[in-house]
C-alpha cells in the first residue's frame, strides 16, 4: 500500500511563527501565558502545555499582572492592547501579518468614513473576526453566509472585507450580489483580503484526495479553515476521513485499497500527520505476522 503526506498541508505561515515564537520563549522561561488556543488542534496544543504554554481565555487575563502574554496568529482587538498596558503585561505579538495589515486597513477606512457600513465576510465569534470589528468600535457588520448580504441597506455606502481563510468563489458571488443591488447613489468597494497561501490549498488538496483511493484528514475539529478542506476532499473523494490523531484510524478503511493519502488543515502539525503514516504502517506490519 502506498502511503503519501501532502506537501502541502500543515501549518501555515502564520501558525509556523506562532509557535516559534512560543517555543523561543519558553527557553527562556518555564512558563507563558497564551491568549486563547494558539492552534485549533487538541495534540499541538497538548505538546505545547508540557513544554510551559497555559492557555487564558480573557477573563483570566485581566486577572493577570507583570508578566508576559502571547497573543496568537489569528489577532486581537484594540481593547486587548489597552488591556495589557494597564496591567503591565508584556505583549508577545504574533499576530499574522496578513491579519496585522487587513486590521489596518478597516481601522483606517473606518476612520475616514464612520457612517459606511464596513461589512465583513467571515464567521461570527472567530477570534480573527472579533480583532477585525475590534478595528471598528464594534459596528462592522458580519456576513456568514452568500444568504446574509441580503440584509444589507443598499442606500449606505458598502466596504466589503473577507476574513482571511474564507472561500474566494463565495466572496466574488457577494461581491456581484452587492454590485447588483446597492443604489447607483452610493459607494461599493471590496477589498480581496483573503489569505492565498490558505485559499491555494483548496486546489492543491482536491487535486491530492482525486489521487488516492482513501484520504484521512487530520485536524482538530474546532478548526474552521479545516472544516473547509476536508469537505473540499469529499466533494473529489468520498472515501475521505477526518480524524484528529493515530487513535481515530479505522483500519477496517483500508482494507483492499492500494494508497492511501494523508492531509491536513493550515493548523495541523506535521509530526501528527507523520504519526497517522506511522501507526498505518505498524498495523500492516501486524496483519503480515
Amino acid at each position: 500500500m502506498l502511503i503519501e503526506i501532502d506537501e502541502h498541508s500543515g501549518f501555515c505561515f502564520g501558525v509556523t511563527t506562532a509557535i516559534t515564537k512560543a517555543e523561543e520563549q519558553l527557553k527562556e522561561s518555564d512558563k507563558l501565558y497564551c491568549l486563547g488556543d494558539i492552534v485549533h488542534n487538541g495534540m499541538e496544543c497538548e505538546r505545547l502545555l508540557n513544554l510551559g504554554l497555559q492557555t487564558i481565555n480573557r477573563h483570566e487575563m485581566e486577572e493577570l499582572k507583570d508578566t508576559k502574554v502571547l497573543l496568537r496568529a489569528h489577532g486581537e482587538p484594540p481593547e486587548t492592547y489597552s488591556l495589557a498596558q494597564q496591567n503591565n503585561i508584556e505583549i508577545i505579538d504574533a499576530t499574522c501579518p496578513v491579519v496585522l495589515q487587513l486590521q489596518k486597513r478597516i481601522k483606517q477606512q473606518y476612520t475616514q468614513n464612520p457612517d459606511a457600513q464596513i461589512v465583513i465576510f467571515g464567521k461570527p465569534g472567530h477570534a480573527e473576526v472579533l480583532g477585525l470589528v475590534g478595528q471598528t468600535e464594534g459596528k462592522a457588520i458580519i456576513i456568514a453566509t452568500f444568504e446574509d448580504v441580503k440584509g444589507l441597506n443598499y442606500n449606505r455606502d458598502i466596504y466589503l472585507y473577507s476574513q482571511t481563510t474564507k472561500s474566494i468563489e463565495e466572496f466574488h458571488k457577494i461581491i456581484d450580489y452587492i454590485k447588483d443591488h446597492i443604489s447607483p447613489d452610493c459607494t461599493f468597494r471590496s477589498f480581496d483580503t483573503i489569505c492565498r497561501q490558505v485559499a491555494n490549498r483548496l486546489p492543491n488538496i482536491q487535486d491530492f484526495a482525486k489521487r488516492h483511493d482513501v484520504i484521512l484528514f487530520v485536524c482538530g475539529r474546532k478548526s474552521s479553515n479545516g472544516k473547509v478542506l476536508f469537505n473540499a476532499c469529499q466533494q473529489v473523494n468520498e472515501r475521505s476521513y477526518l480524524v484528529e490523531g493515530p487513535e481515530e484510524i479505522n483500519f477496517r478503511w483500508l482494507q483492499g485499497i492500494e494508497s492511501v493519502g494523508i492531509c491536513g488543515a493550515t493548523s495541523t502539525p506535521k509530526w501528527l500527520m507523520e504519526s497517522c503514516a506511522q501507526a498505518i504502517k505498524n498495523q500492516k506490519l501486524k496483519t503480515e505476522n
